[in-house]
């Protein structure tokens, strides 16, 4: 990939986005990262920059605000004089089954899920149109393919993501802008960790116990690493693979069953 391309990755201080950014920037990309903990956001920038010797740019900003997503596109298109790469990522909502679930939280994950890719995408559209084309790469979950219990909010809202992007495919297609979707099955994060304690909680069980069942689930016997998402992303986003767009690539060891 050309050293000249710049990517905004969304909450990039952690996990996936942290992954992603450091895989863009062993590509040659210069990548603004955004999250709320500023600490965490600085240290991540100076450790990525270290790694591969990017330059990374940390903005602090909440994707489920609209100003705050606002200012981290423009931010990071002015710094870099463009923007050709966009990675849509977010933290998760909380796990609960429906009955658990009031409209508070419905609201707060459609914004946290949905709009944020929505407003990411609208904010970054007129700089990825500028440079004659570009990658839209949105992070969302196996959910998609294969609804996982206790996690409705999750299962609901990253469908109409997926449903989002597909659509968006074929609207950018002609311009030259792909859009794309990576699916991540059990990685190891922070945030499989939180969920494997709300599960055990709710049923009565210990962690280790669901990730015995959860492994047990997945034919390569183990968690993927946030390197192995981060490796994904970057190849949607490079020019390889050019002539791929409204696609969901699941990155899950086999633990989706389905076909399609």
């Amino acid at each position: 990939m050309s050293g000249n391309r710049f990517a905004l990755v969304a909450a990039g201080s952690r996990g996936i986005g942290r992954a992603a950014a450091a895989a863009l920037g062993r590509d040659g990309c210069r990548v603004a990262i955004c999250g709320r903990d500023r600490t965490a956001l600085d240290a991540a920038a100076r450790e990525i920059a270290t790694e591969t010797g990017a330059e990374i740019l940390p903005l602090a900003a909440d994707v489920s605000r609209q100003a705050d997503v606002e200012r981290f596109v423009e931010s990071a298109a002015s710094h870099f004089g463009g923007l050709d790469i966009l990675v849509t990522n977010s933290g998760g909502p909380r796990s609960a089954v429906f009955d658990g679930l009031t409209d508070d939280d419905w609201r707060e994950a459609v914004d946290l899920l949905l709009m944020s890719v929505v407003r990411l995408t609208r904010s970054a559209l007129p700089h990825l149109r500028a440079r004659g084309g570009g990658r839209i790469i949105c992070v969302t979950s196996i959910a998609v393919k294969q609804p996982v219990p206790g996690l409705m909010l999750s299962n609901a809202i990253r469908a109409g993501v997926t449903g989002f992007a597909k659509t968006l495919a074929a609207e950018l297609g002609p311009e030259r802008i792909t859009v794309n979707c990576v699916a991540p099955g059990y990685t190891r994060t922070d945030r499989v960790v939180e969920l494997a304690n709300a599960t055990a909680k709710r049923e009565g069980i210990t962690t280790a116990d669901v990730d015995r069942r959860t492994l047990a689930a997945v034919p390569m016997g183990r968690m993927g690493q946030p390197r192995e998402l981060g490796e994904a992303i970057a190849f949607l986003a490079s020019e390889r693979a050019s002539y791929i767009t409204g696609q969901t690539l699941v990155v899950d060891g086999g633990y989706v069953k389905g076909l399609l």
